[in-house]
């Protein structure tokens, strides 16, 4: 793939710039169950359910489920302390507050009504060190729970509750996401919801050493010709998946990642991930690929399920940087650019798909290695604004972008900062950062959605950073800034990302596997996904002939000593990897030992 260089609240509510309410991926971990009952002015009782969803090292989800057992109410407030030094730091689908251990959590406007039987569920992350205890008590509406129905006391006039005198350091997030009113998609799809886990890359992850302690993590599932729509040599087809994802969802919300990629003339930069359609087959693009995607997602039995589309990953962004005037300009991005069919194809694409209820479109948009320079970050943003304005769509259609799709690109860079200067110099000016705006996807990500708001996409858009291969861990990451010698020294000293060149995008060598996914980490960010599966190759490393129109890419050669696009250096790959998309178990492996965090 040619990478190159040169949400909590209904939609129609709104989210700030700011919002992190952070979701729930996983469903393994501690529960607890607490039988309660409530004060009040009719009998009351209430079954709490508290569940540790996810834990890593400083940091945890958990979703708490509660259950009217008594006559029907209102409002609610459920209350519980720690008993260690666990911190809310974000929630969703109720006002969470915390003042010293204690915790308080509030119904919104949405869910305070509960019928006998009734239930409703929020969740939240939280941070913690040493144990990770769950709590022992909890209070629904002031009085202790204890599993029986009992007759009301003199009904108080308020809750007899005291909200917390001192907000938590970072605000609670509180509008809704399970479920979004009538008419509405969640803001942030992530958010509150499980993600699919793919079977066939999990039983593949799984059957490495090692690989089960990453194959329960969502993957997406790329449609990258117009076969794998029914599924390939007896694979699973997209019905296939959705219908496993229905067994998978149970009574939650469930996510389900689909990678859109199969536009005419795609990549054309590159070879390695060339398709199956000439530049100039748009019509069979819509009618044979678009169109039979959208009948299946249309589908009212798959209505429940939050489907995540990322649109065309690899292609707009070369309209700006591989065409005449760049001195990475190939032929067949001036023809693309010319005939207009990627911003056609990716037009049509948004309008059909975004137009099913349960549907929410992810436009690709590059990774701060290929776009973060001033002469393609603004122009590649208008461009985008383009497509999804074409063929019939609106930035309506556009849910939000994704970036580092498939690429390398470090998250956070930490050691160094784009206002760093050494001895007068400008990080900038280092070989390594050379002019870009940017050091990290993280700020990039945040930047171009600032962009993109700015000129005219939905003030509530959200971004997705691919994590999956972006960890640069083990024993060569660093563990503090570079030496101050020269700005190169202080910059390359302290990089996490060990690529040799920004540019370089194939099988790289040294990479680990990144954040695992997880919803609204950061501001703006709607998730961090895994949206390539770890151990499909990028390429082959040699000629392979194949029917899927994938061609023979140098920089997928590890004896390849560049071109202008990575600055004449070496490609960096790994050795003997097969077609894009095939697994690739030396590169899985490499992934596991240098995961970051470390697994």
């Amino acid at each position: 793939m040619s990478r190159t260089t040169t949400r909590t609240t209904s939609r129609t509510t709104g989210r700030t710039a700011l919002l992190a309410a952070i979701g729930l991926i996983t469903a393994t971990g501690a529960t607890a169950t607490v039988m309660t009952t409530t004060a009040g002015a009719a009998a009351a009782g209430c079954k709490v359910e508290y569940q540790i969803t996810n834990q890593w090292n400083s940091g945890f989800g958990a979703n708490v489920v509660v259950t009217n057992t008594g006559d029907p109410l209102s409002a609610w407030t459920l209350q519980w302390s720690y008993a260690g030094d666990q911190k809310v730091t974000q929630g969703w689908n109720a006002t969470i507050t915390q003042s010293g251990a204690a915790v308080t959590a509030k119904n919104l406007s949405y869910n305070g009504s509960l019928a006998t039987g009734g239930s409703t569920s929020f969740g939240f992350n939280g941070s913690y060190s040493g144990t990770n205890a769950v709590p022992a008590t909890f209070t629904l509406n002031g009085v202790t729970c204890n599993g029986a129905t009992q007759p009301p006391t003199t009904p108080p006039t308020t809750p007899p509750t005291t909200p917390p005198t001192t907000p938590p350091t970072t605000p609670p997030t509180t509008p809704p996401t399970t479920p979004p009113p009538a008419g509405t998609k969640a803001d942030n799809p992530y958010a509150g919801a499980r993600v699919y886990v793919n079977p066939e890359w999990s039983a593949k992850a799984a059957a490495e050493p090692g690989g089960t302690k990453v194959s329960n993590q969502p993957t997406g599932v790329w449609l990258d010709r117009t076969a794998a729509i029914a599924g390939v040599n007896g694979g699973m087809g997209l019905r296939d998946h959705l219908d496993r994802a229905l067994v998978q969802k149970g009574t939650g919300e469930l996510v389900v990642q689909l990678v859109i990629y199969n536009l005419p003339g795609r990549d054309c930069a590159a070879l390695a991930s060339n398709g199956e359609l000439g530049p100039t087959e748009i019509d069979r693009y819509k009618t044979q690929y678009i169109d039979p995607i959208a009948a299946i997602l249309a589908d009212p039995k798959y209505a429940g399920l939050r489907i995540v589309t990322t649109v065309e990953i690899d292609s707009l962004p070369n309209l700006v940087t591989n065409v005449s005037g760049r001195p990475t300009a190939t032929a067949n991005c001036d023809v693309m650019k010319a005939n207009g069919n990627y911003v056609k194809g990716v037009g049509y694409a948004l309008n059909k798909l975004g137009s099913i209820a349960n549907v929410y479109n992810y436009v690709d948009a590059g990774h701060h290695g290929w776009l973060g320079w001033d002469d393609n970050f603004g122009p590649s943003a208008e461009l985008f604004k383009q497509a999804a304005t074409a063929e019939g769509s609106t930035v309506s259609k556009v849910h939000g972008f994704i970036v580092n799709t498939a690429n390398y690109s470090a998250l956070k860079e930490d050691h160094f900062k784009i206002e760093d200067s050494v001895n007068g110099v400008s990080v900038r000016q280092s070989k390594w950062v050379d002019w870009n705006r940017y050091t990290d996807e993280l700020s990039y990500a945040q930047a171009m959605r600032a962009k993109l708001v700015s000129i005219g996409f939905d003030a509530n858009l959200g971004m997705l950073i691919d994590t999956s291969r972006n960890g640069w861990g083990g024993t060569a990451r660093p563990s503090g800034p570079g030496a101050l010698t020269n700005v190169d020294t202080y910059v390359n000293g302290g990089r996490y990302d060990r690529r040799i060149h920004l540019g370089n995008w194939c099988n790289q060598s040294g990479a680990g596997l990144g954040e695992r996914p997880q919803a609204a980490p950061a501001a703006g960010i709607d998730a961090y996904v895994w949206m390539k599966p770890p151990g499909e190759s990028d390429g082959a490393s040699k000629e392979i002939p194949n029917d899927e129109g994938k061609g023979f890419d140098r920089m997928c050669d590890p004896t390849y000593t560049g071109n202008a696009r990575n600055g004449n250096s070496m490609s960096g790959a790994l050795p003997d990897a097969p077609l894009s998309g095939k697994w690739f178990s030396a590169q899985f492996q490499e992934l596991l030992k240098n995961a970051h965090p470390a697994l």
